[in-house]
């Protein structure tokens, strides 16, 4: 977000999901980061802030109603939920002291004594019990409920309590599945799963505004979230687990454009940037001398075309559009002349840098460039029903750098196709998701960055009938089943082998037109030290030192 992306591949360390027999995660006190890249020697100050960049989070901090990455890097730093992830990817025990998979639809939580959210309530299981009810429940409409359906007592259509959550003790709960689900364990380092003190059933929307925690960091202050301009954060002295900040705080500054951002590392003004601007793609290297990053990453991005599309719903001539689309897209010039190869044209709906990815999905032809053929399936689509829609958009956010390669696909379009194809920009993220999800916007710009290192997470929230993040309102009943005997396997190959069928069906429907893959494209300033990013792309703050 080295010229090509390499093809590594990520593990869960020790991690043996749903197995026949039981499994302990190993408890880990110690650091998940590694020692990371340091400059200008080792060391630097426990006590120099940090600052970073961000965007104005979409809604309210609550865990299960983020699903943004403006929001998602302030509630992962001011939460923990029971593992969380090292640099690598690989599962360690965060609030968890042990995690037992007794069956394929049965686990054992048993979490630490004494930890303790920053008002000072112990953290319990009834803390992760109510939390997760809260999320799932149909009523509070959270934009993260998705990943409680495989909990038995969750339901789609009316209010219902997770029956399947059971408290044994103050430190212990049960889960039960209403199916099998291979990587469920595997998932609970995802912010949907985090807990919630007992303060904030009191008034949600004000808790979000003022959010009380158990991570590494907490608000500094009440009022520490200055919309639209910035969210400060300190160490959270009574936070006892592998995320412990070894720096004074994490201030999040929220930039209008990239290149202001940019600009400021430059100066001096800013610590850390999670995202290069385009405009110094072939220059940050060098600029940067030395303190830069450009590594794999769990981010993949689409041109998602929703159902609401006049002319683009998932039948015959819709499906053709679909197509013409995707073939009229030159992913390679593309990526080569705008990304400097920091990008990789895309073979699949995931990432290469998890375990089953495969680059030989049936139907992923789709996805070659072949104007001739994209403009004779516009016909073949015309001939069915003439295209009543006047400029084909493609909505995005100003402030995320995406302006030239947007115009980019929207020129390769308008050329192959003989159509206008043009950008619709909105001035930051939180006006075009709000936008997207009143479906005020035709296509748009569309970005996954993985909640945890698997397959599936890369398909059923995106793609599953209802899911949480399936903001193009695709439904396809195959797709579904597939996905559901995919996810219930325990064994590891057949579980991937369904889910790349899945996959197939994605290139028939394209309810996304799959673009690239990412890197992470990333720097830091002088003097700054143990800047690591992980699997995800996320720099490890609390290991950053200055």
């Amino acid at each position: 977000m080295e010229d090509t992306l390499k093809r590594n591949k990520i593990g869960v360390a020790g991690l043996a999901l749903l197995g026949a027999t039981s499994l302990v995660l190993a408890g880990c006190a110690s650091s998940g980061g590694g020692t990371g890249t340091e400059t200008e020697g080792t060391g630097g100050s426990t006590d120099a802030v940090i600052t970073t960049n961000g965007s104005e989070p979409q809604n309210p901090l609550i865990p299960t109603n983020t699903n943004e990455t403006g929001g998602g890097k302030v509630v992962d730093s001011i939460f923990a939920g029971l593992i969380s992830y090292a640099a690598d990817g690989s599962v360690v025990n965060d609030v968890a002291e042990e995690i037992t998979t007794d069956s394929p639809t049965q686990l054992t939580v048993k979490i630490r004594e004494g930890l303790k959210f920053t008002d000072g309530e112990e953290v319990t299981a009834d803390n992760f019990i109510k939390a997760w009810n809260y999320g799932a429940l149909l009523s509070n409409a959270q934009n993260a409920s998705y990943f409680f359906e495989d909990i038995e007592g969750f339901s789609y259509d009316e209010d219902s309590e997770l029956s399947g959550l059971e408290q044994v003790d103050d430190y212990t709960f049960t889960i039960t599945l209403n199916k099998p689900a291979a990587d469920f364990a595997q998932r609970l380092g995802y912010s949907a799963f985090f807990p919630l003190p007992d303060v904030a059933f009191d008034d949600m929307k004000a808790f979000g505004e003022n959010p009380i925690g158990n991570g590494p960091y907490k608000l500094a202050e009440e009022g520490a979230w200055q919309h639209d301009v910035r969210i400060d954060l300190v160490p959270n002295e009574d936070y006892d687990g592998p995320r412990a900040a070894k720096n004074g705080g994490l201030d999040i500054v929220f930039y209008a454009t990239q290149d202001a951002a940019y600009q400021d590392l430059q100066a001096g003004n800013l610590d850390v940037l999670d995202a290069i601007p385009d405009s110094a793609l072939e220059t940050y290297e060098s600029d940067l001398d030395g303190r830069s990053v450009n590594q794999p990453a769990a981010i993949f991005q689409s041109l998602t075309i929703p159902e609401w599309l006049d002319g683009f719903q998932t039948d015959e001539e819709g499906k053709l559009r679909r197509a013409a689309i995707s073939h009229a897209i030159n992913r390679e010039q593309i990526t080569d002349v705008i990304f400097k190869g920091t990008r990789t044209p895309a073979k699949d709906y995931t990432s290469p840098v998890i375990d089953g990815w495969s680059d030989s999905v049936p139907g992923n032809e789709v996805l070659d460039y072949d104007p001739e053929l994209a403009k004779e399936l516009w016909d073949q689509a015309n001939a069915i029903q003439p295209y009543s829609g006047e400029d084909f958009t493609i909505a995005y956010n100003a402030d995320g750098g995406h302006q030239t390669w947007v115009d980019a696909v929207a020129n390769s379009i308008s050329g192959a196709l003989g159509i206008t194809a043009v950008g619709q920009p909105f001035p930051d993220f939180a006006s075009y998701l709000d936008a997207r999800d009143n479906e005020k916007v035709g296509a748009f710009r569309a970005g996954w960055q993985a909640d945890y290192p698997g397959l599936y997470n890369f398909l059923g929230p995106l793609y599953a009938t209802g899911a949480g993040s399936n903001d193009g309102k695709y439904s396809d009943a195959k797709f579904d089943e597939l996905l559901s005997t995919g996810i219930s396997e325990t064994d590891e190959a057949a579980r991937n082998a369904t889910l790349l069928e899945a996959q197939s069906v994605l290139f028939e429907d394209l309810p996304a037109l799959p673009l690239w893959y990412s890197n992470v494209n990333g720097g830091w300033a002088d003097g700054v030290q143990n800047v690591e990013f992980g699997w995800n792309s996320v720099p490890l703050y609390y290991e950053i030192t200055k």
